[in-house]
């Protein structure tokens, strides 16, 4: 029995209201897009939430490039969480590794902690952790109870094996959420290897950074 959902990441209030209008269940509001996205300005998240019936989770991220993090970022990543609490967010996605890759435990436990009862997701800093299957352990001992991945390929279709035996090993204790280069054209086949509970697109079909509507509309009509 199907009864899924769908993420959309948005750039701007445009696809934010773009996902909601076609179908999405909830919308990753992140900025700088060709870095894979950072933390949003606040006076847009505040936008966003007032014109948004459906979930937004937001993203918390000082900038592109690694995940391995200054003091300093780490603070502002402390600060803007306590920030965006504020504007009743339904979730904090964000990811912070060692030196070698290998999952932060310290730091990633301060932040959930500090999250407290909004629910956070580890983002696609998975895709390049040392060990993926003890780091998804890491994770759910954490409280993460999302994980982003393409299963550490550069998409979601070379790393379907590797999403399928993630979502088996995770036995519903975190939701495996595929994402990366998911589109209306290979939800099917990935859906019917993974299937998952949760689906990760940004629905953009050209060189812009808006979603596309009848993208939108048509990976969700997969999941119904």
């Amino acid at each position: 029995m199907k009864n899924k959902n769908l993420e959309i990441a948005c750039f701007n209030i445009e696809s934010a209201i773009i996902a909601q209008q076609n179908g999405a269940d909830r919308i990753e509001l992140c900025a700088n897009m060709l870095e894979g996205g950072t933390t949003p300005d606040f006076g847009t998240a505040q936008k966003v939430r007032a014109g948004l019936k459906i979930k937004m989770n937001v993203m918390i991220r000082p900038r592109g490039g690694n995940f391995v993090y200054t003091d300093a970022e780490f603070e502002q990543m402390k600060s803007e969480i306590e920030q965006f609490k504020k504007i009743n967010v339904d979730g904090f996605v964000f990811g912070i590794l060692n030196n070698d890759n290998s999952y932060d435990s310290v730091r990633n436990k301060e932040l959930v902690t500090l999250a407290g009862s909004v629910p956070c997701t580890f983002h696609r800093a998975f895709d390049v952790v040392e060990n993926v299957f003890e780091s998804l352990e890491s994770l759910i001992d954490c409280g993460f109870k999302t994980v982003l991945t393409s299963g550490q390929e550069e998409n979601i279709m070379k790393g379907m094996e590797v999403l399928k035996t993630l979502e088996e090993k995770a036995k519903g204790r975190i939701v495996v959420m595929p994402g990366g280069g998911l589109r209306s054209s290979n939800i099917e086949i990935l859906d019917q290897k993974v299937n998952a509970f949760y689906y990760h697109s940004s629905a953009i079909t050209d060189s812009s950074e808006i979603a596309n509507g009848d993208e939108v509309k048509k990976i969700k009509e997969h999941l119904l």
